[in-house]
């Protein structure tokens, strides 16, 4: 018995682990493709995307920190007080390297991928069931 309840618990940890593991899979994919899409649209040359590459994780490293910090925090504003601050500390470093109108250019592409990314997977979860408005017309 002991040997059944000790099997069982190593294997449920090691599907939590897993699954962490593929949430940071997940994540490392997103944050990669958002680096590219930035990089695209603000037509950075081959030396400026090697310098930007790394500053630009480690601002994305901090805004999901951020992030993370205020989730279900009812004080919104205050979240939104320090992505505004986490935006200007990294401004200045993107500025050395982009110049200074594509430095703020670099927040609105994040905002346009990360809205692009949700209306995809808005569609997604959409086309798996039908409206609940026309549900009764599709059974």
């Amino acid at each position: 018995m002991k040997k059944f309840l000790l099997i069982l618990s190593l294997l449920l940890l090691a599907g939590f682990v897993l699954r962490a593991q593929e949430e940071d899979d997940k994540n490392d994919k997103i944050r990669d493709k958002m680096t590219e899409f930035i990089q695209r649209r603000l037509n950075l040359s081959k030396s400026e995307a090697e310098k930007f590459s790394p500053i630009f994780l480690r601002y994305f490293h901090d805004w999901r920190s951020t992030l993370k910090e205020f989730k279900g925090n009812p004080d919104r504003l205050l979240l939104q007080q320090k992505i505004v601050d986490l935006r200007l500390r990294y401004r200045d470093e993107f500025k050395g390297i982009v110049g200074e109108k594509r430095s703020n250019q670099i927040f609105e592409e994040q905002q346009r991928f990360i809205e692009g990314v949700r209306k995809m997977r808005e569609g997604q979860r959409l086309e798996g069931r039908p409206n609940r408005r026309f549900r009764s017309m599709t059974q």
